[in-house]
């Protein structure tokens, strides 16, 4: 039996999700090299430090402009509501397997992760462009360099924290990782995961 197919994602939405995510593996890499002297190494990630350094803040804002383009693409999809709260309320019971409330396209979780992105990546942004040299950070005396940087690095964590929950969940949720590579999800997987948005997109009731 042919397996019945709904669209989640266009080729130009996994497009753009893959290179926030390709830039944020560069970027943590990277990141991590600069901050912690245990790792410098991974420098090399750009081909030398020097290299690092330089290349760092552009992919910064590569990664910042391909995000904006998710933020406007899907904020409104989410709002957080009371059935978000309610599966936020419940999280060890969909834990172990059971899916709470009528979730629409995105569940309480991943609409938590969307925010603290939303933050994180601001923060980042206005941080980095203080911090940037030789380009901005003469404009700015040390003590507000110095509170940039540490912001960064506060943002930083707190965005590779999310990010590794996420991958995680991808990975947990079976169905989830084809939904980013192929586009498609199954009928199946929509009614159980994301109710209502399975009868949005189908029309069904039930």
């Amino acid at each position: 039996m042919k397996e019945q197919l709904i669209q989640r994602y266009s080729a130009a939405e996994r497009i753009n999700h893959w290179i926030v995510a390709v830039c944020f593996i560069l970027l943590a890499i990277s990141g991590l090299a600069f901050f912690y002297p245990a790792f410098f190494w991974l420098t090399g990630v750009f081909g030398t430090p020097q290299l690092a350094r330089i290349i760092h803040p552009f992919v910064g804002v590569i990664m910042f402009v391909a995000f904006a383009r998710q933020f406007f693409r899907y904020w409104h999809h989410n709002l957080i509501n009371s059935e978000d709260i309610r599966w936020m309320k419940s999280v060890k019971t969909v834990l172990s397997g059971h899916e709470v409330g009528d979730t629409g396209k995105y569940n309480g979780g991943q609409k938590g992760m969307f925010w603290l992105m939303c933050v994180c990546m601001a923060v980042m942004l206005v941080s980095g462009f203080i911090a940037w040299r030789p380009y901005f950070a003469g404009y700015f005396p040390i003590p507000v360099i110095r509170l940039a940087l540490l912001a960064h690095a506060w943002a930083a964590t707190g965005l590779i924290a999310g990010i590794i929950v996420h991958v995680y969940a991808a990975f947990w949720v079976k169905g989830t990782i084809r939904a980013m590579v192929e586009g498609v999800v199954t009928h199946a997987w929509a009614k159980k995961h994301h109710p209502r948005w399975y009868r949005d997109m189908t029309g069904k009731q039930k």
